[in-house]
């Protein structure tokens, strides 16, 4: 009992909360560049959504089998799903990643790059008012709003890095990319209620495994096809499929222990870090890219000690 509340009181402190927070988002917005190089490496035209897909799906089947294996050593028993616990990973794999990714991947196909990141690093904005507002797991207040209309501001700051918005909305391309946020908000209220009862790191990995096999079936019945195989092509994947099975356990693990706010607010950083990373890795951006940076991790950062001083305070 004292081991449990001691694991407890370390996962709610803010420090922990905000080092292992910045792992997970590190982690996604290495992903962004990543993907963009596995899809040079499987020779993977931008163009052919349905192979994408296929791909993520089979990211997601090695991220699953990963996530379970790393969890079960941790526990030093294989974690299985319980009879009760099915419905919940089924519900998590529809959210978390079938919804979410294939909402993704259209709605980049039919969008610039850049108004596809803005909108989706509004998925915070998604979170905290989905958690408040509809599953009634904590309060909406001034506080929260003016943290994430800070934080959203940076994102807006980092992702135009000198360029132009195209302000014409498309169905497929700017409401695929709002489905794709308003499904990873659900998923987070969902892996906050569910990990009550059940491991975060066993439905992560079940979900996954169940998600991504979906994908793997929709893409190949849609006529996704990958042709080209290596042994970089492969290590890529490996890469890949571990950022999810490391970000999402660890992600889930904090909104067990905390406020989904405390948690969710940390998400901001994600297209910091993804625009950042890509300039570095793709040598993409403009001149003006370490000025906006710069600004971007000011408002984030505000946003992020706007929302964790209310936590603090509500405590």
């Amino acid at each position: 009992m004292g081991n449990s509340e001691s694991k407890t009181q370390i996962l709610q402190k803010t420090w922990v909360v905000c080092a292992l927070a910045l792992v997970c988002t590190f982690l996604w917005g290495s992903a962004s560049p990543c993907i963009k190089l596995g899809y040079a490496l499987f020779e993977i035209p931008s163009s052919e959504t349905w192979t994408q897909i296929l791909f993520a799906g089979i990211r997601f089947v090695f991220a699953g089998i990963l996530t379970i294996l790393i969890g079960s050593a941790l526990n030093r028993k294989l974690l299985l799903p319980t009879k009760s616990s099915v419905p919940s990973i089924a519900k998590l794999a529809v959210f978390q990643t079938i919804l979410q990714y294939i909402f993704f991947y259209i709605g980049l196909a039919h969008n610039s790059g850049v108004k596809a990141s803005i909108i989706n690093g509004s998925n915070t904005f998604f979170v905290i008012l989905v958690s408040s507002l509809i599953f009634r797991q904590e309060k909406l207040n001034f506080k929260k709003v003016a943290g994430c209309v800070i934080g959203f501001a940076g994102v807006i700051v980092v992702s135009m890095n000198g360029q132009k918005i195209d302000m014409n909305l498309s169905l497929m391309g700017d409401g695929s990319l709002f489905l794709c946020a308003i499904s990873y908000a659900v998923s987070s209220c969902l892996m906050k209620n569910y990990s009550k009862k059940d491991n975060p790191v066993m439905l992560s990995g079940y979900q996954f495994i169940f998600g991504g096999i979906v994908m793997v079936i929709l893409g190949l019945i849609m006529g996704g096809r990958i042709t080209h195989v290596s042994v970089n092509a492969m290590l890529m994947l490996f890469y890949l499929a571990c950022i999810s099975a490391v970000a999402y356990s660890i992600w889930g693990i904090l909104l067990k222990y905390n406020p989904v706010s405390k948690v969710a607010i940390f998400g901001f950083t994600n297209p910091v870090f993804g625009v950042l990373l890509s300039a570095w890795w793709l040598r993409e951006g403009s001149k003006e890219l370490g000025i906006n940076a710069l600004i971007a991790l000011v408002l984030v950062c505000i946003g992020i000690s706007i929302v964790n001083i209310n936590k603090a305070a509500e405590k």
